[in-house]
């Protein structure tokens, strides 16, 4: 008897190590763990095309996340996609010239802004719009593309 009680009690806390483990695993999947306001400041940029961009993505530099990204919005009057991100305090020397773009990681990975510094000695602060973007390359539009340069060669060629 004492020994069917000492077996419950294991398969017990083994239950739950598997519950919290789960648990662990969903937060980090899901950035929520890592997302925090330590401070920082907020850049905007606007894209033609953002993809499969999402709030909470990282921005990066030189492959080191230097924030994320805090809000997309939709300009109605440019009908670009206007993301705002927010970056963390002790990257605050960006240069104004600083140029944005939609990468991906991986074949089929996620998005993320890549920032690319620039040359300038005057730096972008809280607010400050990054002017230099680069949009999302959607895989179907180029593929489109490419057909429809083939059909055309083709026709060109059977002439």
């Amino acid at each position: 008897m004492q020994n069917k009680r000492v077996i419950e009690i294991w398969v017990g806390v083994f239950v739950v190590a598997g519950a919290a483990a789960l648990f662990m695993l969903a937060m980090k999947v899901s950035n929520i763990a890592t997302y925090s306001d330590k401070g920082g400041y907020n850049l905007t940029a606007r894209f033609s095309n953002i993809g499969g961009l999402k709030v909470r993505s990282p921005v990066s530099m030189a492959g080191v996340r230097v924030g994320r990204v805090a809000k997309i919005g939709f300009d109605t009057h440019t009908y670009e996609a206007v993301v705002t991100m927010r970056i963390d305090q002790q990257y605050d020397i960006l240069p104004k010239d600083t140029s944005a773009s939609i990468l991906t990681s991986g074949v089929l990975g996620e998005n993320y802004i890549g920032l690319e510094a620039g040359a300038r000695e005057d730096f972008l602060k809280d607010g400050d719009e990054i002017r230099i973007t680069q949009s999302a390359l959607i895989l179907e539009n180029l593929i489109g593309q490419f057909l429809v340069n083939q059909a055309q060669q083709n026709r060109g060629s059977s002439n």
